[in-house]
């Protein structure tokens, strides 16, 4: 009966795990001394290291960005990504994406409506061999119409997209090294990270996990940016918008088909010319509007187009605040160059 040798993978120390926190950061001065404690205990219950938490400072108004840096003046554990200006919540991540360093990343939001407490799910979901564990939001604490909104919103994303997209699933959740490295070879403008996080596939599974309310301050996701950040979502990952437009144009032209046939019945058969001033004013409005609204859908897959060849960078670091490690000595990364 053979042995295995002492050099063999088996019989290897299994190498101690280095998890990164990635949190986007916008006006979010009142949360920062609660996220910053239950973050410090949480990594701290965690075995392994060293650990990181990397925020990104999105262009802040308020006292986010000092108080950030005062942290990570504290702690090493702690760096900083300063935007030049807002950049937005997906440019926000991309960032923070590019600048960590661990073998399994998270990301969360800092408002606290994703709780650290729930990282260590996501870990026994990696070490299984997961290399993409999200949470499936339940029991939100949100207004009923703004649940019903994203309820729907999943379900009518995940009919429309051309691969299946998880319900009720937010940027909440663990990356694993090499999903993190497909995500930043992804150099589109118009980013969900959501969906390219399935779209690179690899071995996901969700785990449900209760949504709590702000801690505090107020929500930064306006009707508006949850507006546009559905329209990236569909126009991102559908060509339905586009193809109905030619669906509806041969159903009008087969019902123009069959009223021509009707026309000439009743004039011959019947003797008589079908009569309706105000029905062809109404279908020629319908039709016009129809038109206009096809006009707009291929109008903003065109300007999707027109911003991705101008090739502008998706976010533009101002600083980059960390303390000095081992690993960084005599090198810089090339994320802070960017």
């Amino acid at each position: 009966m053979s042995t295995a040798s002492p050099n063999s993978p088996s019989s290897l120390p299994e190498k101690p795990l280095r998890l990164s926190i990635a949190i986007p950061l916008h006006n979010e001065e009142e949360v920062i001394p609660e996220l910053l404690l239950r973050l410090g205990k949480t990594l701290d219950a965690i075995p392994g290291g060293p650990h990181e938490v990397v925020f990104v400072d999105d262009g802040s108004s308020d006292a986010t960005a000092s108080l950030l840096e005062a942290a990570a003046a504290r702690d090493p554990r702690f760096s900083v990504v300063i935007f030049s200006r807002n950049f937005g919540h997906q440019a926000a991540l991309s960032a923070a994406l590019d600048h960590v360093s661990g073998d399994a990343v998270v990301l969360m939001d800092a408002d606290l409506q994703d709780r650290p407490e729930a990282i260590p799910l996501f870990l026994e979901k990696f070490r299984q061999g997961y290399d993409v564990v999200y949470a499936r939001r339940v029991r939100r604490k949100e207004p009923l119409w703004l649940r019903a909104c994203y309820k729907l919103f999943y379900r009518l994303l995940n009919s429309m997209a051309e691969m299946h997209m998880p319900m009720d699933a937010g940027d909440f959740g663990l990356l694993s090294r090499r999903v993190v490295q497909e995500l930043r070879s992804l150099k589109e403008h118009h980013r969900y990270l959501r969906g390219l996080r399935s779209w690179v596939g690899f071995r996901q599974i969700g785990i449900e996990v209760e949504r709590d309310a702000r801690f505090a301050g107020t929500a930064k996701y306006s009707l508006r940016r949850l507006f546009r950040l559905a329209s990236d979502g569909i126009f991102a990952f559908s060509t339905i918008p586009i193809r109905a437009a030619a669906l509806f144009g041969m159903l009008a032209l087969f019902g123009s088909v069959i009223f021509s046939f009707y026309t000439l019945y009743a004039k011959f058969a019947l003797h008589r010319s079908p009569q309706g001033f105000t029905a062809l004013i109404i279908l020629f409005t319908f039709l016009s509007g129809v038109h206009l609204l096809f006009l707009s859908v291929i109008g903003e897959y065109v300007g999707r187009v027109y911003e991705e060849v101008k090739q502008r960078p998706v976010y533009i670091v101002s600083r980059v605040i960390r303390q000095p490690r081992a690993a960084d000595t005599g090198a810089s990364s090339a994320a802070d160059q960017r």
